[in-house]
């Protein structure tokens, strides 16, 4: 009676549900462990049902989902449009284990010579597309020749073939000459600033003859397109090569400017980087640079490399200290140096006057070359001045017609 009354007592003293939670604490490790069986269980079975009814016949293998442009030269087109490519049915996807097509149905035509094939598998539901990707030697850019480039860390670079094709050669437009006027006297002229703005650009194409050459600046965007434009329409196309003037930086060309604090392999490997910015050029052209092409140890590397990969070297006449001319002849450079700036002063009579100074230089000596920046006075002037040029018996003819030719490698 005692032990009950203690019991009791100790019941009433001790905490409300403190006896429940014991209870659940004992029960709790017995509970987990069927729990979480269960919970497996149930995984293996859902897992078991899924594999035997979903609709994955390449489950385990290594898919991709990829947008393709199926235009056989690379662009999209109206009829393959972007988006996922049309899936095969069944029957038309070849076997897995050997890439041969199901019983009878004829095999795929043979891809080209060079291109590759890639198989194509929709992530979604496994169907799969053989994609023919043509060889990017065949895609070559309007303006490329393959013989004539070779790749850089910056990208294509001009070279001479292994034939002694030169691009100088290979990118020349032919001259056409004055029919019963054989020494009539040629004029060239040379349009710089172009890339930049493509108004800028087609003003010039829709204005200018082809025998007036193109020079690009590197800094254009699509210059590829525009330099393609350019020579579709007969024109020849420079690259200008920024280069450091006298009051640097003030007065600065622009990124990757050649430089004379810089060390020839490194202003070697900016000229590089400007001539891999678009392709089909005859040569380079020196875009301000006063300083550098006065000092013999900055500009001879750089000449050199233009005549080792073929090009021609315009000086564009803007610097009277300009040793280009003898550096030239000392490493057989195909070369020519403007006899005049024609808009100097950009307004239309001094252009006027420029050009009928430059014919005049022409009749003397046989020969003139000019240059003249975009600017829409400049090729207003001088668009009129070429159309009555031929009346007057004055040939006009492409930089390359008005160079002192590198020897044969």
């Amino acid at each position: 009676m005692i032990r009950e009354s203690a019991a009791a007592a100790d019941d009433l003293s001790a905490p409300l549900g403190q006896n429940k939670l014991q209870a659940r604490r004992t029960a709790l490790p017995a509970i987990v462990p069927r729990g979480i069986a269960a919970a497996l269980g149930l995984s293996l079975v859902v897992f078991a049902a899924w594999a035997m009814i979903a609709d994955d016949p390449f489950g385990g293998e290594p898919m991709v989902a990829v947008r393709a442009d199926l235009g056989g030269d690379g662009s999209r087109t109206a009829e393959s449009p972007a988006g996922p490519p049309t899936a095969q049915s069944d029957s038309e996807r070849p076997n897995r284990a050997d890439g041969s097509p199901p019983a009878g149905q004829p095999a795929a035509p043979a891809a080209p010579a060079g291109s590759k094939t890639v198989t194509i598998i929709d992530g979604t539901n496994g169907k799969r597309q053989e994609v023919v990707v043509p060889n990017s030697a065949d895609a070559k850019a309007a303006s490329g020749d393959e013989r004539l480039y070779e790749s850089s860390r910056h990208g294509p670079l001009p070279k001479v073939a292994q034939d002694g094709t030169r691009p100088a050669d290979m990118f020349a437009q032919p001259v056409k000459p004055i029919p019963g006027r054989p020494n009539a006297p040629r004029v060239a002229i040379v349009i710089g600033g172009l890339g930049i703005g493509v108004a800028g650009t087609g003003e010039a194409l829709g204005k200018l003859p082809g025998p007036v050459t193109f020079a690009f600046t590197p800094y254009g965007s699509d210059l590829e397109r525009q330099v393609a434009r350019a020579r579709a329409a007969g024109h020849e196309v420079l690259v200008q090569i920024p280069m450091e003037p006298f009051d640097y930086p003030d007065n600065d060309p622009g990124p990757q400017t050649l430089l004379t604090s810089l060390d020839s392999g490194q202003n070697v490997d900016r000229l590089h980087w400007l001539m891999s910015r678009f392709r089909g050029y005859v040569g380079v052209a020196n875009y301000m640079g006063a300083r550098f092409t006065a000092s013999e140890q900055t500009l001879s590397p750089v000449l050199r490399e233009a005549a080792k990969r073929g090009l021609i070297y315009l000086d564009d006449g803007s610097s009277p200290r300009s040793l280009a001319s003898q550096i030239a002849g000392a490493n057989n450079l195909a070369f020519t140096k403007a006899d005049l700036i024609i808009d100097a002063v950009p307004t239309p009579a001094d252009v006027d006057r420029a050009l009928n100074k430059l014919e005049a230089i022409a009749r003397e000596r046989g020969a003139a070359v000019g240059v003249a920046s975009a600017l829409p006075v400049s090729i207003e002037r001088i668009a009129r001045w070429t159309k009555a040029a031929e009346g007057r018996g004055v040939l006009l003819i492409p930089i390359s017609a008005a160079v002192a030719k590198a020897k044969s490698i």
